[in-house]
C-alpha cells in the first residue's frame, strides 16, 4: 500500500500538537532551610518577587510567597500549617500572585487571612478571587470625599466628621475604647442595610486573643450587625506571615464590593468600611518577618520599608469616580500608643498617611468621659464636606464652646474670682462635655444628634443640673419624636435649621417649662 507524504506529515504534526498540550513546564527548587514560618529555597531561577510558590510537603501542599530574591537563594514566607515542610522538599513556582476568595458569600462569616472559614460553618462556595496586594487606584479614578460615614457618636459626627472613602486613624493607649468606637460605627451602619446607601463592614483582627475576637463577633451578632460584616482573624497564635497579610486580605474582600458598583446590572452594596485592629501588631509581625529574612533592621528595628507597608494598604481607601461606579472604601486603622507617645515611629508614620485622627486619652477615660475623645487633638482633614447642613450649623459653635471651656477650666483651677460671663461659659462647657458622653454600642440617629447639639448651643441646658443632662436630653428627644414629630420630620427633610430656628427655640422653651414642672 502506497502512503502519501502529506498524510504522514499531517499524522506527525497531530502527534506533535498533542504532545505539546500535555507537556508541563515549571520552575522547580529545593528547600535549603525552614523555620519560624520562613523557608530558604535553592533554585527557582525565574521566580518573581511576591509570587506564590507551592511546597510539596509530607502533610500535603503548603503555599508560600516569595519575599526575598538573593544571588543563590530565595526567601519565602509560609502560609497555613507549615509544620510538614522539611529540608529537601520540592518547591514549584505557580506564576500567580496571592489571591483570596471574595463575594457576598463571605458576609456574616469569620475567616482567616486566606479566606478559610473559622466559624465552623459550611464551606464558603465562592467562585471569584481577588488579588491580596494591588496598586491603589490613581487620581483620575477617584473623586473628592463628600458623603458622610455616620459613626452615631455625637463627638465624632459633630467635630471629627468622617466621609466615605476617607482614612481616619483611631489612636490611643490600650484599654481606652479604640475598638469600641469602631464597633459603634459598624453597628450604626445597620440603618442603611437594604438601601442604596448600604455599607459592607470588614473587621480585621491582627494579633488579638481569640477570646477577644469571639466577644467582638458576639457583640456584632447581638446588635444585628453580622449580616453585613466579614471578620478576618489572624490571632495571636497565628504565624507572622498570616498576621502580615491579614489587613491586605480584608481590603481585597472589600474592594470586590467597591468595584462592583461599576457594573450597571449590580444592585447590591458598593460602599465598604474596613477596620484594621490594629496596625501596630501588623508592623511588629512584619518586623519579625523581615528580621527572619535577614533584612537589615532600621529605626527601632523596623525595616526601612515599614512606611510602604502601611501606605500601600491605606492608599487603597478611596471614593471612586462616577465613571467607576462611585463606590467607596473607608479605612479605620487602629494604632496603639505606649504611654500616650504619639511621636513614636509607627504612630507618626500612620498619622502622615491618614486624613485625620481620633485621639483617645487615658485621663479622660479614667475621668468617666466615654468615648474618651480629646477633641482638641482629634482632627478630620475632610471636615464639613462630610456633614449634613444641619450638623454643620450646630457643630461650629460646639467646638468653640469646648475650646473656651478648656482654657477657662485651667484658669479657674487657680482659684481666681471669675466674672459672670466666664461663669456662664464654664457652666455651658461643663454641660457640653456631659452632652457628648454616650453609652457603648448605642449609636445616635443623625437628626437626634443635631437636636441635642442645637439645644446645648442655644443654652437650654445651662441651668440643668450636670447629673441630669443625660435625662434632659433623653426626654427632649422623646418630645421631638412624640408631640413635635412634625417639626422633627421637617428638619429631617430639609437637613438644615435654616428658617426653622425660631420654631425649634419655641418648642424647646415649651418642653423646658413642662420638664421643670
Amino acid at each position: 500500500m502506497k502512503i502519501k507524504t502529506d498524510e504522514i506529515a499531517s499524522v506527525i504534526r497531530q502527534e506533535i500538537e498533542q504532545f505539546g498540550s500535555t507537556l508541563e513546564v515549571s520552575d522547580v527548587g529545593q528547600v535549603v532551610e525552614v523555620g519560624d514560618g520562613i523557608a530558604r529555597i535553592y533554585g527557582l531561577g525565574k521566580v518573581m518577587s511576591g509570587e506564590l510558590v507551592e511546597f510539596e510537603s509530607q502533610g500535603g501542599t503548603v503555599m508560600g510567597q516569595v519575599m526575598n530574591l538573593e544571588s543563590d537563594t530565595v526567601g519565602a514566607a509560609l502560609f497555613g500549617d507549615a509544620t510538614g515542610v522539611r529540608e529537601g522538599d520540592t518547591v514549584r513556582s505557580t506564576g500567580r500572585l496571592l489571591e483570596v476568595p471574595v463575594g457576598p458569600q463571605l458576609l456574616g462569616r469569620v475567616v482567616d487571612p486566606l479566606g478559610k472559614p473559622l466559624d465552623g460553618g459550611a464551606p464558603l462556595g465562592t467562585t471569584e478571587t481577588g488579588k491580596v496586594d494591588i496598586v491603589a487606584p490613581g487620581i483620575a479614578a477617584r473623586q473628592p470625599v463628600k458623603e458622610p460615614m455616620q459613626f452615631g457618636i455625637k463627638a465624632i459626627d459633630a467635630m471629627v466628621p468622617v466621609g466615605r472613602g476617607q482614612r481616619e486613624l483611631v489612636i490611643g493607649d490600650r484599654k481606652t475604647g479604640k475598638t469600641a468606637i469602631c464597633l459603634d460605627c459598624i453597628i450604626n451602619q445597620r440603618q442603611y442595610w437594604g438601601t442604596p446607601d448600604a455599607v459592607v463592614c470588614i473587621y480585621v483582627a491582627v494579633g488579638q486573643k481569640d477570646s477577644t475576637v469571639a466577644s467582638v463577633v458576639d457583640v456584632l451578632k447581638k446588635n444585628g450587625a453580622m449580616d453585613y460584616t466579614i471578620v478576618v482573624n489572624a490571632g495571636a497564635a497565628s504565624s507572622a506571615p498570616m498576621q502580615y497579610i491579614a489587613p491586605y486580605s480584608g481590603c481585597a474582600m472589600g474592594e470586590y464590593f467597591m468595584w462592583k458598583g461599576k457594573d450597571p446590572s449590580y444592585t447590591g452594596p458598593k460602599h465598604v468600611l474596613c477596620v484594621y485592629d490594629d496596625l501596630s501588631k501588623q508592623a511588629v509581625a512584619y518586623r519579625e518577618l523581615s528580621l527572619l529574612l535577614r533584612r537589615p533592621p532600621g529605626r527601632e528595628a523596623y525595616p526601612g520599608d515599614v512606611f510602604y507597608l502601611h501606605s500601600r494598604l491605606l492608599e487603597r481607601s478611596t471614593k471612586l469616580s462616577k465613571e467607576n461606579g462611585g463606590g467607596s472604601l473607608t479605612a479605620l486603622p487602629i494604632i496603639e500608643t505606649q504611654e500616650g507617645d504619639v511621636s513614636a515611629y509607627i504612630p507618626t508614620n500612620v498619622i502622615s498617611i491618614t486624613d485625620g485622627q481620633i485621639y483617645l486619652q487615658p485621663e479622660l477615660f479614667s475621668a468617666g468621659v466615654r468615648p474618651a475623645i480629646n477633641v482638641g487633638i482629634s482632627v478630620s482633614r475632610v471636615g464639613g464636606a462630610a456633614q449634613i447642613k444641619a450638623m454643620k450649623e450646630v457643630a461650629g459653635s460646639l467646638r468653640l464652646d469646648l475650646a473656651a471651656y478648656r482654657e477657662l477650666e485651667a484658669f479657674a483651677q487657680l482659684g481666681t474670682q471669675l466674672d459672670q460671663a466666664s461663669t456662664r461659659q464654664l457652666a455651658r462647657g461643663a454641660r457640653m462635655v456631659e452632652l457628648l458622653k454616650q453609652g457603648q454600642y448605642s449609636p445616635f440617629d443623625t437628626i437626634d444628634q443635631c437636636l441635642s447639639m442645637f439645644a446645648g448651643s442655644k443654652g437650654f441646658m445651662d441651668d440643668v443640673v450636670k447629673e441630669k443632662v443625660s435625662q434632659f436630653e433623653s426626654n427632649m428627644l422623646d418630645y421631638f419624636r412624640g408631640p413635635q414629630k412634625a417639626l422633627r420630620d421637617e428638619l429631617a427633610a430639609a437637613k438644615s435649621f435654616k428658617g426653622l430656628d425660631e420654631k425649634f427655640v419655641a418648642a424647646l422653651k415649651t418642653f423646658k417649662q413642662s420638664w421643670k414642672n
